[in-house]
This record gives structure tokens, C-alpha cells and sequence, in this order.
């Protein structure tokens, strides 16, 4: 499923299990800013929504962190599957999704509404929403919070960045990875030679630009998340891709 900014496709929907995902995602001029299923982290697919632990279920793919174990492959890989398109055309797409467990158990029903529109000549905005109901009380986990050292907090609104060269990422008035991941300043800058990603969400940022680029709006960074039995968290995230003149 194609999105298209002033005639142009700049992002591709992909609708499929263990998760739906946006790659490639393109600037105006063709550079492609996403990568998926990289050889470092198979399970890396462009622009998704992925957590670690939700209520024990792995809806982020690979190992799970198992407190005094560390990473462990386990049997408890959930999927998001779909359950139909509200709406889609080429700048809006409105989607309703169940998370499941790895029995296929609903843990979340989510309305997902993903919208692309220009910004200026070199620029294009995504913005991707999500109101996350719980039919039960679900807590949001990270590797941070069960039991892994502070910073890797991932999980949440995840963007696997393309390979380049060493990108400068600032988010306020910090800059590199040591200061920018954990951050909760509201913005983050991404520049590459090829292209600039400016993001915008919350609450806190996980960020990896040595082991491998990617950017995620992390939502249990160092400490849970609930959303309470009956509760809908309603929440963002805003990306605008722009293209480097030489």
C-alpha cells in the first residue's frame, strides 16, 4: 500500500505478521531513509510499532531480556493482526489491529491512523497515531525494566534507519548517542548526508547510532506503563523527511 506526497510514493505500507511496518520510507528526491530485517537485527523492519514485554508477550521480535538470565530465546513471541482499513488512499490510512499473545489471546485493540503530507519543496511529514485499548490491564516492559542496565529502554514507536555514514543526532541541547538516548526532550534531529529526520513524540528516546541506526519513542524507557482494564492511551509520532542539497 503506496503513500504519496505530491504524486510521488514516499513510503510503502507492508500488512503483515508479526507486525504491520513502513519501508521502504523515501525523501522527495528517492532516498531511501529505512532499512529491514538487517542481518544485525533481523527482526529490525522500518517504521513499526514494537514493544519487548507486554504483560510477558514478545511483540518486538528475537531474544527476550529474562531478569537474571539476560537474553533468552523463549515461546512467547505475540502477533498484531489485522482487522480491517476505516479508510486508505494514498495520504491517509486509518487501520484497526488486535495485539495478540503468542496463543492469539487480545491483549490490545488499536486504531491506527498513519497520514503523509508535504511540508516544502525538500520536505514530507508522516505522522502515525495510535489509540491502544485494554480489554484487560496491560503493562508495558522493556529489557531496562526487567532487569538490563539503564539505556536500553526500547520499545514503543521504533524507526530502523538506513546504513551511512555516522550520522550527527541532537535532540535540545545534547548531542551523540551517550547524551541524546534516554533524553525526553520532545524533538529529535537525525542528519545524514542524504538526508534529515526530524521526530517529534515521548515520553523518552532510545537512540543507537554505533551498533546499529535506529531511533525508537521509547514508552517504558526505565520504568512500566499501564493502561488500566477498559482505557484507551491515545499517542504520536511525527517524522519529517528531508532531502540534503549538495
Amino acid at each position: 500500500m503506496e503513500l504519496e506526497v505530491n504524486g510521488r510514493s514516499v513510503a510503502t505500507y507492508v500488512v503483515e505478521e508479526p507486525r504491520p511496518y513502513l519501508h521502504p520510507m523515501r525523501t522527495l528526491g528517492g532516498v531511501v531513509v529505512t532499512d529491514v530485517e538487517p542481518e544485525d537485527h533481523k527482526w529490525h523492519m522500518g517504521l513499526s510499532l514494537a514493544v519487548q514485554d507486554v504483560n510477558g508477550t514478545n511483540l518486538w521480535g528475537g531474544r527476550t531480556y529474562v531478569r537474571g538470565q539476560g537474553y533468552t530465546w523463549l515461546d512467547d513471541h505475540g502477533t498484531m493482526t489485522h482487522e480491517g482499513f476505516d479508510h486508505a488512499d494514498a495520504g491517509r490510512i486509518v487501520q484497526r489491529l488486535t495485539w495478540r499473545d503468542k496463543d492469539g489471546k487480545p491483549l490490545l485493540h488499536e486504531l491506527r491512523t498513519i497520514t503523509a503530507s508535504a511540508v516544502d519543496s525538500a520536505s514530507w511529514a508522516l505522522e502515525l497515531k495510535w489509540a491502544l485499548t485494554a480489554p484487560e490491564r496491560v503493562v508495558f516492559g522493556s529489557p531496562t525494566t526487567n532487569g538490563r542496565e539503564w539505556g536500553a529502554g526500547y520499545g514503543g514507536c521504533f524507526l530502523r534507519i538506513a546504513p551511512g555514514p555516522s550520522p550527527v543526532v541532537t535532540a535540545g541541547s545534547l548531542t551523540g548517542e551517550d547524551e541524546v538516548n534516554g533524553s525526553d526532550d520532545p524533538s529529535l534531529e537525525w542528519r545524514s548526508p542524504e538526508f534529515r529526520l526530524h521526530m517529534t513524540s515521548g515520553p523518552r528516546w532510545f537512540v543507537r547510532t554505533s551498533m546499529y541506526p535506529g531511533v525508537c519513542a521509547a514508552w517504558a524507557f526505565d520504568q512500566v506503563m499501564v493502561i488500566e482494564a477498559g482505557d484507551t492511551w491515545e499517542g504520536a509520532f511525527r517524522l519529517v523527511v528531508s532531502d540534503v542539497s549538495s
